[in-house]
């Protein structure tokens, strides 16, 4: 694993402790020589991250659309910053550079990414590992919410548990080391079948 994407909140949350397990997260990166790609933006849990990795001699890609990186709450100090059109565009970068993927609490903006790039995953468009760090037990409803979607059969089982989920960056990384992905029949394959 030599680089991961995190989708987290552009603001700091309610608590520190989102501030300070964001920090925890970045310099757990850097420790292991992981690249981090995200949202590119200096603010928020977005920012902590990012400076945290920075910090500790790690290295960043940024990822902003250009109508963001014009209101100035882009980075300045990162390893390279990639300006795109759009928000689409973003995702597809970020998906593209990246060998895994990690939610921190955020917003909508957060949970649509993830989702997004959960359902790929589904889809067998990308093999690579998904989590969710749960800081503050933040994602307890999300991960409730997968069970209960497994439990009324709109989740099969084998793709509730792709999305991993630990409490600690060091539990979530460990957890991405040795990810194998289910097996994902092809939606051509079983169409011609």
């Amino acid at each position: 694993m030599k680089t991961l994407a995190v989708f987290c909140g552009s603001s700091k949350g309610a608590s520190n402790v989102y501030l300070e397990a964001a920090k925890k997260l970045g310099k757990e990166l850097a420790k292991r020589n992981i690249t981090l790609v995200y949202g590119g933006a200096c603010v928020g849990i977005m920012g902590a991250v990012a400076d945290s990795v920075l910090e500790a001699g790690g290295k960043v890609i940024g990822v902003m659309p250009s109508f963001l990186e014009k209101r100035e709450i882009s980075h300045k100090s990162l390893t390279e910053l990639i300006v795109v059109d759009s928000m689409h565009e973003r995702k597809a970068k970020m998906a593209e550079l990246a060998d895994g993927f990690i939610a921190l609490p955020g917003g909508p903006g957060t949970l649509e990414e993830f989702f997004e790039i959960f359902t790929w995953a589904q889809l067998g468009l990308h093999h690579k590992p998904c989590g969710l760090l749960n800081i503050n037990h933040y994602y307890d409803p999300l991960v409730a919410l997968f069970n209960h979607m497994s439990d009324e059969q709109f989740l099969h089982e084998k793709y509730r548990s792709m999305a991993l989920v630990d409490v600690e960056p060091n539990g979530l990384l460990d957890q991405f080391n040795t990810y194998e992905p289910p097996t994902v029949k092809s939606f051509i394959t079983e169409k011609q079948t």
